[in-house]
């Protein structure tokens, strides 16, 4: 039995790593998109004063983030 030189080893870990890489790039680049989407209706949704809790129960969006957008988003 022979043993796998370290190269051949990385080789098989970016072999493993990367059709499951690739799936999350294209998901990182969708999520991006909704999120320019969704940016100014949770802007909205904090004028009209939805409280934070409730617009992360539908959007996951975290009370943080939909603080920080809706400042961006008076700033302008």
């Amino acid at each position: 039995m022979t043993q796998k030189t370290p190269a051949q080893l990385r080789a098989e870990a970016e072999k493993a790593i990367t059709p499951l890489g690739q799936k999350r790039v294209r998901l990182l680049a969708q999520l991006e998109e909704i999120d320019r989407d969704l940016r100014p209706l949770v802007a909205e949704a904090v004028r009209m004063e939805v409280p934070y809790r409730r617009i992360n129960e539908l959007t996951a969006v975290a009370p943080n983030t939909a603080r920080a957008w809706s400042t961006k988003e008076d700033a302008r």
